[in-house]
């Protein structure tokens, strides 16, 4: 009996790390939505970190987390740090790239719960009285994290806080 149950824990092994391989090397991650308010006072919440409490939708998870600003006050040099409990994790952004009011690129680096290196970028378009808003993020998919998306995607642990980022950056702008 155990010589089965060993059997076929080794097989669901090799079945979901052959799956791992399979999948891709990056992962890209979009959300958009559109808001009724000018790329200028949008692209304010998105280039000035120290406006993202309003917004965000990771500022809430830990009432206790560690912030620190540095660099510029905002646009290209702005760099926002974090350490929190075990949901907040710890990273940091830094802008990097500003086309204002229609673009910025932000690196986004996390320590724990695992290190990676991702790229995140905004893009607003003028569409008469409002604006369209998409939120990207792009990064490397190391194999613990392939495995990972044997079970389950980016797009299910990371999508439903972008949409929810997206509708409290609406509710910010259109005040």
């Amino acid at each position: 009996m155990l010589k089965i149950i060993g059997t076929i824990v080794v097989i669901a092994i090799v079945v979901v790390l052959g799956l791992a391989v399979t999948k891709p090397d990056t992962f890209s991650l979009q959300r958009a939505t559109t808001i009724h308010a000018p790329p200028e006072k949008i692209f304010g919440y998105i280039n000035d970190f120290h406006q993202w409490s309003a917004w965000s939708p990771w500022e809430k998870i830990d009432p206790n987390m560690q912030r620190t600003y540095s660099g510029a006050p905002n646009g290209v040099g702005a760099v926002y740090a974090w350490s929190g409990n075990s949901k907040a994790g710890a990273g940091r952004m830094e802008i990097k790239n500003v086309a204002s009011p229609l673009n910025a690129q932000i690196a986004l680096d996390f320590t724990k719960p695992f290190e990676t290196n991702n790229v995140i970028e905004f893009m607003l378009e003028p569409k008469g009285d409002s604006t369209g808003v998409t939120w990207v993020m792009r990064g490397p998919l190391p194999f613990v994290s392939k495995v990972m998306t044997v079970f389950v995607s980016m797009d299910a642990l990371v999508g439903k806080d972008f949409e929810a980022g997206l509708a409290n950056l609406k509710a910010a702008a259109e005040k």
